[in-house]
C-alpha cells in the first residue's frame, strides 16, 4: 500500500503505508529516512493540536471519513492556513481503499 506526500518545497514522495496506521505515523516515521517529510506532530494523534495538517487532494477529499465535530473544532481553533481540504493526519487511517491516498504538508506542521 502507498501513500504520497508532497513536501512543504512542492516535491512528491510515495511512501510505503500499513494499513490501520494514522497516515500521521506513516509520514512520521518516513521522515526519518527522508527529512523533507518531518511533522511536527507534537500531539501524537490525542487531537490535541493542529501540527499534523495536510492538504488532501481532490481527488481524495471525498474518500476520506468525514472529520469528527472535534477534529473539524481543533482545526478551526489551532491550524493555519485552513482550507476546505485541511486535514489532520492523525485523523486518518489508512485502508486498503486509501492505497495511493495524496496529502500535502500544510504550513505549521514542520518541527
Amino acid at each position: 500500500m502507498k501513500l504520497r506526500v508532497t513536501d512543504r518545497e512542492g516535491h512528491d514522495h510515495e511512501i510505503d503505508a500499513i494499513e490501520g496506521w494514522r497516515v500521521m505515523e506513516i509520514i512520521r516515521d518516513h521522515a526519518m529516512q527522508t527529512p523533507a517529510l518531518a511533522i511536527k506532530a507534537e500531539c501524537g494523534a490525542a487531537l490535541a493540536c493542529g501540527t499534523c495538517h495536510v492538504y488532501v487532494d481532490a481527488d481524495w477529499v471525498d474518500r476520506l471519513v468525514p472529520p469528527t465535530a472535534e477534529e473539524t473544532e481543533r482545526m478551526e481553533e489551532d491550524v493555519f492556513a485552513l482550507e476546505d481540504n485541511s486535514r489532520l493526519s492523525c485523523q486518518i487511517l489508512m485502508t486498503e481503499e486509501l492505497d495511493g491516498l495524496h496529502v500535502t504538508l500544510a504550513p505549521g506542521s514542520e518541527p
